[in-house]
């Protein structure tokens, strides 16, 4: 199978390097320009895929990865985001064994590791689809391609749009579908080594498999079938689609159809077509209750009514994903949220770049198909067809996505993008030849500034911090990045800064209720509860099933001793998020300020049987069954919880004040020492260690008890009392000795 070489090969100034050379050079770019991001900590999306999916620990059986989507969430359920990427989460899973925990380090290291191997893989990929399939006479195969292809995959390697896949953690799985694409890629070709006329069952089949593989890493995998496709029309077939084109146009009789037929190419595509078939019928059963449900502010083109306004709006989305290939300086990692307001206006300024991107298309296409070099036809049909088909599923064509624009699904599009580049240096270095020193410089200077933004992109990616306030100066009218900002400020302390921002993303986006309920949870705090109520109301009204809302809007209104719509507010919570054992918590609260004891107590058990580990209402029964005399009972409950909360030293000090009460004194001295073991520096502790000592008659260890806990704390209500009582007490007993 032997095709010529093509000829942007004779005009580019790129060196001529060993197979070898090439790799190692392109694996240590990618490599510089994101090792950086190596210690970086879990960040935006990290936190839901990875540190609360709890699909990643030990305990949890294996067997729920399959059944689970890729936030940890099962898919039957109609929250679930159906992104089902099993052998990502598997991935991620081995990640947290390795290191016994999870450390961010081992995360990052691996993603880095994948884009490396990846880079290196695209030369193969790129010597196939530009200098054509060749073997020579020992079925070897050839690159007719090496400095194109070495060209072409350092591009790509330095490319800094990739660094939301590489450096953010949930890249992973744009990682392993690219991958895996490679391989179903690699396997198809490697069914035709070396013959026209035949091809391998058993490399078609595993190019199948491994197409599964990718799609099981993310769903963007299942488009390698159409490049492979491609693939076989364009350089197994040979057929020259505009002259086809012409013919069946005129009536004319294809004398290629036979051709076609003794290639075997029907069943090769009656193959592709059944798999891809069979893999989408199983995506869509494991789907369940259907697609996923967004909302207008993740992707607000998708709910206009108008086609018009949705038709160009998509078109201009693109061409704003080309403008990030193109010039990959302004990256975000969010373009939702009035981020990208909508054209609603035949006279908005922005049409123009959608009138750029289909010149540009349409010219590309028109070389593509008329061009009289067969190896240009090739390389430019490639190239568009490796830009666009794996960026299909991101198009909003067949099915509503949940973003506007995202970076990460760019990665494989990218190789497509650097197949054109390529094939548009060759041209300028053929066309000005006198400047080719020029022209070096020039690519020289263009790879030095790519790794240099991907290495201060990759920077910003290693903290939520920085994360969030480089998209400030990209995204300024994006309620998200404002609101993320303030999330960042509130969590590390800064409640003053972190309401600022949170203000400015309501501006922004007045039915923002996220941002409405951190608010008025900092404001609560801040006991500015009048605001507070204020917000939280407008959240739930917006909002009626924000459970988390409700539940904080009670909270409030228990404050401003609004008891009656406090309690509603809880059931309300309750009724729309059924499993909300911190809300039965709060409801229990509730009950006990209103001397409502027996409802107390049953809140509180339903907080315990929802979440069998949470202490504070474990705590709430001790100390309520011990304020109202109920000291059997409270002993009970106490035992029980210490049964599943052994190391819980405030469950051990109630339960100590129980045990002193009914006079079991050693095993009460027993649980406060254990307590004061976990806890040393609580004054109340000792204050109340002393009393049991007191009561004992242990007088000189009451006074130690007493001492110390004056010393951490002198205001601690009652010692300063009972320590008093207990000096006189050892006074006269002193006179008493002396007498």
């Amino acid at each position: 199978m032997v095709q010529q070489a093509p000829r942007l090969e004779r005009h580019l100034i790129a060196p001529q390097l060993s197979r070898n050379q090439a790799k190692a050079i392109v694996g240590l770019a990618a490599f510089f320009c994101f090792a950086n991001s190596f210690d970086g900590d879990f960040v935006f999306d990290d936190s839901e895929a990875i540190v609360n999916n709890k699909d990643l620990k030990p305990e949890t059986p294996l067997g729920n990865i399959w059944e689970n989507d890729f936030w940890g969430s099962n898919l039957s359920s109609n929250s679930s985001h159906k992104s089902y990427r099993p052998l990502t989460v598997l991935t991620f899973r081995f990640n947290y064994l390795l290191a016994g925990r999870l450390n961010p380090v081992g995360f990052h290291v691996l993603n880095i590791a994948l884009h490396c191997v990846i880079s290196i893989l695209m030369i193969d990929v790129f010597a196939i689809l530009i200098g054509g399939l060749v073997y020579d006479g020992k079925g070897k195969r050839l690159n007719q391609a090496p400095k194109a292809s070495f060209l072409a995959a350092l591009l790509f390697a330095v490319h800094p749009v990739h660094t939301e896949s590489v450096a953010g953690i949930v890249g992973r799985a744009d990682l392993l579908s690219a991958l895996f694409f490679q391989l179903s890629f690699l396997s198809y070709c490697r069914s035709f080594q070396g013959n026209d006329d035949k091809f391998s069952f058993s490399w078609i089949f595993s190019s199948l498999i491994l197409c599964s593989a990718a799609m099981l890493c993310k769903e963007q995998g299942i488009t390698v079938l159409g490049i492979n496709a491609t693939f076989d029309i364009l350089m197994i077939c040979k057929v020259n689609i505009s002259d086809m084109t012409k013919k069946l146009l005129h009536k004319g009789q294809l004398k290629e159809g036979n051709e076609l037929l003794r290639r075997g190419f029907l069943t090769r595509m009656g193959l592709l077509t059944m798999g891809g078939s069979s893999l989408l019928y199983m995506r869509w059963r494991i789907m369940g209750t259907g697609p996923p449900a967004f909302t207008e502010v993740d992707n607000p083109a998708s709910f206009s009514d108008k086609i018009l306004v949705r038709t160009v709006n998509y078109n201009y989305y693109y061409s704003l994903n080309a403008w990030l290939l193109l010039c990959p300086w302004w990256l975000c990692f969010d373009w939702s949220m009035g981020c990208i307001p909508l054209i609603e206006s035949v006279i908005d300024w922005r049409i123009i770049s959608v009138v750029v991107l289909w010149i540009c298309l349409i010219g590309l296409g028109n070389q593509a198909l008329n061009s009289g070099d067969n190896s240009t036809r090739r390389v430019l049909t490639f190239g568009l067809a490796l830009l666009v088909i794996p960026f299909l599923p991101a198009s909003n064509l067949f099915f509503r996505v949940g973003f506007v624009i995202a970076e990460r699904v760019l990665y494989l599009s990218c190789a497509g993008y650097c197949i054109i580049v390529t094939y548009g240096i060759s041209t300028l270095c053929q066309k000005c030849r006198k400047y080719k020193r020029l022209l070096c410089t020039s690519l020289l200077c263009l790879f030095g500034l790519n790794m240099i933004r991907c290495i201060i992109r990759s920077s910003e990616w290693r903290s939520e911090e920085q994360l969030f306030r480089s998209a400030l100066a990209v995204c300024p009218l994006n309620a998200k990045v404002h609101y993320n900002v303030g999330k960042n400020l509130a969590d590390r302390g800064n409640q003053t800064s972190a309401i600022k921002y949170y203000r400015e993303a309501i501006r922004l986006n007045p039915k923002y209720v996220h941002a409405m309920n951190n608010l008025g949870n900092i404001l609560k705090e801040r006991n500015e509860l009048s605001e507070a109520e204020e917000l939280l109301s407008t959240a739930v009204n917006i909002q009626p099933d924000f459970a988390a809302a409700w539940m904080n809007l009670g909270i409030v209104q228990n404050s401003l001793k609004k008891f009656q719509a406090a309690e509603q507010s809880y059931w309300n919570a309750i009724k729309y998020r059924k499993k909300y054992p911190d809300c039965y918590y709060n409801l229990g609260r509730l009950y006990a300020d209103l001397n409502r004891h027996v409802d107390a107590l049953n809140a509180w058990r339903n907080a315990t049987m929802l979440k069998p580990n949470h202490s504070l209402a474990w705590n709430n029964m001790v100390i309520l069954l011990d304020n109202t005399g109920n000291l059997a009972q409270a002993e009970i409950i106490g035992k029980e919880a210490l049964k599943l909360l052994s190391s819980d030293h405030t469950i051990m000090f109630s339960l100590a004040n129980v045990l002193g009460k009914l006079e079991k004194y050693k095993d009460s001295e027993s649980l406060f020492l254990t307590a004061l073991q976990l806890n040393p520096n609580a004054a109340n502790y000792h204050g109340n260690l002393a009393v049991l000592y007191h009561r004992w008659g242990k007088l000189d260890l009451a006074k130690k008890h007493y001492e110390h806990s004056l010393q951490l704390d002198p205001t601690t209500p009652g010692t300063k009392e009972n320590y008093n009582m207990l000096r006189r007490k050892l006074h006269q007993l002193e006179n008493k000795g002396t007498a």
